[in-house]
């Protein structure tokens, strides 16, 4: 199929986030059983006490609530980042099981990403990314052939030649904190273009099932100076704005 756009969906997530958190922390300071519990959350919006949780920094409650994504047109680059997150679950598209070969795409030639660095250079540069992505689908062709083109067998060493550029799919869950954390690190202007751009489309989504848990989710810089000390973007004023314009949909 050739070049491929990032595609982001929210799959899966608790039901009623936020009253779950609450739920947890209401219960560390509550002698009633569950049953009253629940039904005095239930009756009430538990924006403003979640927001103060959050303020205090009493996260442990936020773990109840998770949230599942399904990716796609993400290259391999990116997988080797966001896997670097281990407080995760990872299930990602094999290229052991999933073959590359040239047939199996409509333009003969693997999935992949383009950086939009190489994409302001022109249409000529572009031209040339595509034209070496055709040359490393030869170079896979040639070794699954050297190998008898035997499924598996010959994938898992023929995959050797294919690029970081190669689209992975994948689906991943995180709970609440560790979202909060992710957001924190890859929403920066610092992280890398494309992992920041899943990171800030994530973000959006769970904003609208989740709104107080991540109200003032996003980069350091959000909720006071830059945390990157000497390396930082100096760009503080133009990310709290344009996060702010992600809060307002």
């Amino acid at each position: 199929m050739g070049r491929v756009d990032l595609k982001v969906e929210l799959l899966r997530y608790t039901p009623e986030p936020e009253e779950i958190v609450a739920m947890g922390a209401k219960l560390c300071y509550t002698s009633s059983d569950l049953d009253e519990l629940k039904e005095g959350i239930q009756k009430k919006d538990q924006g403003s006490f979640v927001n103060k949780l959050l303020s205090m920094g009493h996260l442990s409650p936020v773990e109840h609530a998770s949230f599942t994504f399904g990716i796609e047109g993400v290259s391999r680059s990116l997988l080797a980042q966001i896997t670097r997150h281990r407080i995760a679950s990872f299930s990602v598209k094999s290229q052991r099981y999933v073959g590359e070969q040239s047939g199996a795409g409509k333009d003969g030639v693997f999935n992949y990403v383009i950086p939009p660095k190489i994409i302001d250079l022109g249409e000529e540069m572009v031209a040339e990314y595509e034209r070496q992505m055709k040359t490393i689908q030869g170079w896979y062709d040639f070794w699954q052939e050297k190998l008898g083109n035997n499924g598996e067998k010959s994938n898992e060493d023929a995959r050797f030649v294919l690029p970081n550029a190669c689209e992975t799919k994948l689906v991943v869950t995180m709970n609440a904190r560790e979202l909060l954390h992710f957001f924190q690190l890859r929403c920066c202007n610092r992280a890398q273009w494309e992992i920041r751009a899943l990171a800030t489309r994530m973000l959006a989504l769970v904003k609208e099932v989740a709104p107080n848990i991540f109200a003032q989710a996003g980069p350091g810089c959000l909720q006071g100076p830059c945390p990157e000390g000497p390396f930082t973007c100096g760009k503080a004023k133009e990310v709290r704005e344009r996060f702010s314009q992600l809060n307002h949909g």
